[in-house]
């Protein structure tokens, strides 16, 4: 497979991390020469006017809305496929992403590429200090950062 990378998160919260994950990613593909395309700005209002209101069940709507996106860029640049590093998570609702993944690819008529890559969780940990890449505390949003570090479950 000939793989390129798409940077579309703005769920993460706040700024400083965002660009820090993304400086994370720049510094990821110069390494393994990945090509990398780069969703320019920071469009949380986007990410808000998706989850305000029904925050426990946000993830559906962060998913759909990020799928929605690499599939868009997927199909405009004529590749064959998208997919998800959310499918390396643990954390993360694979049947969900699946659903959605399918739904977004037959809508923007790219494929939706599921694999489990989540046998390669530790190993990405520890490529990823190895290489020296910053590494997250909790999934970006704030609602996360703030059940984590504030110990609250909303």
């Amino acid at each position: 497979m000939e793989v390129s990378a798409f940077w579309y998160n703005p769920n993460v919260h706040p700024f400083r991390e965002h660009q820090r994950r993304l400086e994370a990613m720049e510094l990821f593909a110069r390494a393994v020469d990945l090509p990398l395309i780069i969703d320019e700005g920071y469009d949380m209002l986007k990410y808000f006017q998706a989850v305000v209101g029904h925050e426990r069940e946000r993830c559906p709507d962060c998913y759909r809305m990020r799928l929605s996106r690499a599939a868009e860029v997927a199909s405009r640049r004529g590749f064959d496929a998208f997919t998800t590093t959310l499918l390396i998570s643990p954390y993360q609702k694979h049947e969900l992403i699946y659903e959605l993944g399918g739904e977004l690819g037959r809508e923007w008529g790219v494929g939706f590429h599921y694999e489990d890559f989540r046998p390669g969780f530790r190993e990405g940990h520890r490529l990823s200090r190895e290489l020296g890449l910053y590494h997250q505390g909790y999934c970006g949003c704030v609602y996360s950062e703030w059940e984590r570090y504030g110990k609250v479950k909303i």
